[in-house]
């Protein structure tokens, strides 16, 4: 893939981009690649323009995301069926998904150009808010999709069904809905398997289940997952990939499918899955 434009977004009001979108606008100015930036990472720069993130995707032969987790994620919404490939950069503290440090941004980017790097493909969730049979809300998840009660209230029931057949009515204090990209997010902390991200499936995990047989359920991709708040008399919110949520009501319906838009990570051909679970997550450590 020759890359001849690069699409620069960046979390908003994060002092150290405005550093390190000066010091790359310049780098790749140098490798005569053009470089265009969304509206909100314009104003960390100076003297440029900005788009918008969809004019952007569509321009771009690469998109560098400058952040964290949540920028990522972030983007994986708003670029959604863009199959332009990301270049992920940690700016924050552990980041996960974004797994290229500041310290590795121009190495990493000088293999990129090279054609030297693994494009890693990730499945992405689709799910709809139905009230009353009306449609409320709808978003395209790379993480998860998350009902959970608010501090105060009392352990909740949501009603599974997949594909039409019921599952059982958790009692728990939440339900997440997670991709295997989302498997090392918050369905871990509840206790949810690690899917490797280039499978596709579907992880159903109760969040402290009131019964101890309640465990993670992983089911196939092509599975429609329905859920619905049967508690009547609890503060209870829905959750979508961290960035869009709102308040539910009794009755309330969330279904998820496969979302037809994939996602396009970069990464290095050096790097494995285990390594990045060993660096990031400690795992396998005493």
């Amino acid at each position: 893939m020759e890359i001849r434009c690069a699409g620069i977004i960046a979390k908003p009001k994060a002092e150290v981009a405005k550093k390190v979108i000066a010091e790359l606008l310049s780098w790749l100015k140098e490798k005569k690649i053009e470089v265009i930036f969304d509206n909100q990472t314009a104003a960390l720069a100076e003297g440029v323009t900005g788009e918008s993130r969809e004019i952007l995707a569509n321009k771009a032969d690469l998109i560098i995301v400058l952040g964290g987790d949540g920028t990522l994620l972030n983007v994986a919404h708003s670029i959604k069926g863009s199959k332009t490939p990301i270049l992920a950069v940690n700016l924050g503290s552990m980041g996960f998904l974004t797994e290229v440090s500041l310290n590795d941004l121009y190495p990493m980017l000088t293999k990129v150009l090279e054609g030297e790097y693994r494009l890693d493909p990730r499945m992405m969730l689709y799910s709809r808010l139905f009230r009353h049979s009306e449609e409320m809300l709808s978003y395209h998840v790379l993480n998860d999709v998350v009902i959970n009660k608010s501090a105060l209230a009392r352990i909740i029931d949501i009603e599974v069904r997949i594909d039409g057949h019921l599952v059982t009515v958790f009692k728990s204090d939440g339900l997440i809905i997670a991709t295997p990209t989302g498997s090392t997010a918050y369905s871990l902390a509840a206790g949810g398997p690690i899917i490797f991200p280039s499978m596709e499936a579907v992880i159903i995990t109760p969040i402290c289940p009131h019964s101890l047989t309640n465990r993670s359920l992983v089911v196939p991709p092509d599975s429609t997952i329905e859920a619905t708040l049967k508690t009547t008399d609890e503060e209870v919110y829905l959750t979508l990939d961290g960035q869009e949520g709102l308040f539910l009501r009794p009755g309330d319906k969330i279904e998820i499918v496969k979302s037809p838009h994939i996602l396009y990570l970069i990464h290095s051909p050096r790097k494995n899955y285990f390594e990045v679970l060993r660096n990031k997550l400690k795992w396998g450590e005493r």
